[in-house]
C-alpha cells in the first residue's frame, strides 16, 4: 500500500511540475498584475484623501482671507490654492469666493480674472453658471452691458435658465431696451416655482415696466 501511495504522490507531484512549467510563468505574472493593481488602487486612494485634505485646508485659508477683508491675501491665497489644486472642487468653490471678496473691495480686474477661471476651467457646470452669472453682474456694475449678455449668451445647465433670462432683462431694462427686458422677465416669471421669492422679485420688476403677470394669465384664462 505503502509503495502504491508513493507512486501516486509521485505521479501528482510531476503534474504540478509539469503544470507549473507550463503555466508558471503566466501565473507569476498574472498575480504581479492584480497585486500591482491593488497597489496601485490604495495609493491612489491614499493620494487623493491626501489632496482632499491639503485643498480643504488651503480653502479654508482662502475663507479666513475673504472673511478678513484683505484683498492682496485674498488674491494670493487663490492664486495659491489654483497652482497647487486646480482640479478639486474646492478651488472652484475658492474661485467664486474669491470673485466675490476681490469685486467688495474693489479690485475689479481680481475679481474678473478669478471668475472667469472658474467659467473657464471648472469641472461641475453649475460652478461654471454661476461664475458666468457673477461676472455678468461684474460688468453690469462697470456698465458693460454688451460683454454682460456676452456671458448670458453661454450654454447653462436647464436649472438655471430663469436667473439667466432675470438677468438679461436686467441688462436689456439697464440698455433702456424695454420690450427685450419685458420678455425676459417674463420667461423668468413663468419658469420660476409660484411660491418662489425670485419670482416676486420679477413680478415687481415687470410691474415697474408697466405690465401685470397675473393680470395677463387671468385675461387670457377669462378669454378662454
Amino acid at each position: 500500500m505503502a509503495t502504491h501511495l508513493d507512486l501516486e504522490e509521485q505521479e501528482q507531484l510531476d503534474q504540478i511540475k509539469h503544470f507549473w512549467k507550463q503555466y508558471g510563468n503566466l501565473i507569476s505574472w498574472l498575480l504581479i498584475a492584480v497585486l500591482g493593481a491593488f497597489a496601485a488602487w490604495n495609493f491612489y486612494n491614499y493620494w487623493n484623501s491626501r489632496q482632499a485634505a491639503q485643498a480643504s485646508a488651503m480653502f479654508d485659508e482662502v475663507d479666513r482671507a475673504a472673511q478678513s477683508g484683505d484683498a492682496a491675501r485674498l488674491e494670493r491665497a487663490f492664486t495659491d490654492m489654483k497652482d497647487k489644486f486646480g482640479g478639486t472642487s474646492y478651488a472652484q468653490q475658492a474661485g467664486l469666493l474669491a470673485g466675490k471678496g476681490l469685486f467688495e473691495k474693489g479690485n475689479v480686474d481680481g475679481a474678473k480674472a478669478a471668475l472667469t477661471w472658474v467659467a473657464d476651467k471648472a469641472s461641475d457646470e453649475g460652478y461654471q453658471a454661476m461664475a458666468r452669472l457673477r461676472l455678468a453682474s461684474v460688468d453690469v456694475e462697470a456698465k458693460a452691458y454688451d460683454d454682460a449678455l456676452k456671458q448670458l449668451s453661454a450654454t447653462f445647465p436647464a436649472e438655471y435658465a430663469p436667473l439667466v433670462a432675470d438677468r438679461r432683462g436686467d441688462v436689456f431694462a439697464l440698455q433702456g431696451k424695454k420690450a427685450e427686458a419685458i420678455a425676459e422677465y417674463q420667461k423668468a416669471y413663468s419658469a420660476f416655482e409660484e411660491r418662489s421669492d425670485y419670482r416676486r422679485l420679477v413680478e415687481i420688476k415687470l410691474n415697474a415696466l408697466g405690465v401685470d403677470p397675473r393680470g395677463a394669465t387671468t385675461s387670457t384664462e377669462t378669454k378662454k
